[in-house]
C-alpha cells in the first residue's frame, strides 16, 4: 500500500474524510465516562510511536496526538527543533531519512508548508501536518466532527468566516469543496485568502462567497468562525488590528445569524480582540467540544495514515 501522508485534506478526499469522522464519533462514543488514559478496546496501534517536532508552540496539538496515541495503544516522542540537529542545520530530508527508521508515524508543526512536503518526499512512513503557515488541516477534521455531532452532517451546512484569511481558512475552503459545504468569506480588503486556496475550492466545486460586510456575511450561517487576527510569529501590527475590529464576533453578528448557529474558534483566543467573553462563553460556543475533538479526530487521522482505516 502507498505511503498515506496528511499534509492537506485532499490527501484523504471526501469518502476517507468521512471515514474519519464516523470512526471519530464511534470511538468518542465507546469510551464515554472512561478514565482518560485508558486504551481503547481494540488498541489498534499498540506496539507502534508517533514522532512529533515542533518548530511552533503548541497545547492542543501536543496534547491531543500524544493521548490519541496512548488510547490506541502507541506511544510518541516529542521534539522541538532547537534540541534536535534540525535546530543545527541538519536538512528535513535527512531528518525524515533518520526518523523513518525509529518510528511508525511523524507529526510536525512547522511555518514554511515546503518542510512537510520535504518531509513527506523523504520518509518511509507517513508524515502530518499538524499545523503549516498555508493550512491546518487536523484542526478541520475536529471542526467538521464537532459540526456533525451538532447537525448530524456537514454536507449543506453554511460556514462564514470573519477576519484573517489564513491557513485555517484555506483549510476549511478545501474542505468545503470535498465535503460540500458552503461558506462565506468575510475579510478586510488586503487580508483575503489566497487566490489559489479561493481557486481550488471553486474546482471542487465549492460554493464560496466574498462578502465584506460582516453583517451580510452571517446571514442564514449554521457556523460563525474565527481565529486569531495576529498569529504565531506575526507583529502586533496596530493597523491589521483596526481593519480587522468590524469583523469581530459579538451577540449581535451572532443573532445576524441562522437560529441556533454555532460558534468555532480553533484557541488559543484574543478575548476581546476577534471575539467578545459573551459569545466565546455563551450558549452558541462550541470550543471546548472543538478543543476536545481535536484528541477523537486525530486518532483517525492517525489511523488512515498507518491502514488501519478506510
Amino acid at each position: 500500500m502507498p505511503i498515506r501522508h496528511f499534509l492537506d485534506l485532499s490527501d484523504a478526499g471526501a469518502p476517507a474524510l468521512q471515514a474519519m469522522l464516523d470512526d471519530a464519533r464511534a470511538r468518542k462514543a465507546a469510551r464515554a465516562a472512561w478514565p482518560k488514559g485508558r486504551v481503547d478496546a481494540d488498541a489498534p496501534l499498540a506496539g507502534h510511536v508517533l514522532a512529533m517536532i515542533f518548530e511552533k508552540n503548541s497545547t492542543r496539538t501536543r496534547v491531543s496526538f500524544d493521548m490519541a496515541m496512548r488510547q490506541l495503544g502507541g506511544t510518541t516522542i516529542v521534539m522541538d527543533a532547537g534540541s534536535m540537529q534540525l535546530g543545527r542545520g541538519e536538512s528535513i530530508a535527512d531528518t525524515a531519512r533518520v526518523l523513518s527508521r525509529y518510528v511508525d508515524a511523524i507529526m510536525i508543526r512547522t511555518d514554511d508548508h515546503e518542510k512537510v512536503r520535504q518531509m513527506a518526499a523523504h520518509a518511509s512512513v507517513p508524515v502530518i501536518n499538524g499545523l503549516t503557515d498555508w493550512s491546518h488541516p487536523c484542526q478541520i477534521v475536529a471542526d467538521m466532527l464537532t459540526v456533525a455531532e451538532r447537525r448530524g452532517s456537514v454536507a449543506g451546512s453554511r460556514w462564514a468566516w470573519l477576519g484573517d484569511g489564513n491557513n485555517v481558512l484555506h483549510s476549511i475552503l478545501e474542505a468545503a469543496g470535498l465535503m460540500g459545504f458552503e461558506t462565506v468569506v468575510s475579510c478586510p480588503p488586503g487580508y483575503d485568502p489566497s487566490a489559489d486556496a479561493l481557486g481550488a475550492a471553486g474546482q471542487r466545486g465549492a460554493t464560496v462567497r466574498v462578502e465584506r460586510d460582516p453583517a451580510r456575511a452571517v446571514e442564514g450561517a449554521d457556523i460563525i468562525v474565527t481565529d486569531t487576527w495576529i498569529s504565531m510569529g506575526q507583529d502586533h501590527a496596530e493597523a491589521k488590528l483596526a481593519a480587522m475590529a468590524p469583523y469581530q464576533v459579538t451577540p449581535a453578528l451572532m443573532a445576524a445569524a441562522a437560529p441556533g448557529a454555532t460558534f468555532l474558534h480553533c484557541l488559543p483566543a484574543h478575548r476581546g480582540e476577534e471575539v467578545v467573553d459573551a459569545v466565546i462563553d455563551g450558549p452558541q460556543s462550541a470550543i471546548w467540544d472543538e478543543a476536545e475533538n481535536r484528541l477523537h479526530a486525530q486518532k483517525s487521522v492517525l489511523l488512515w495514515c498507518l491502514g488501519r482505516l478506510g
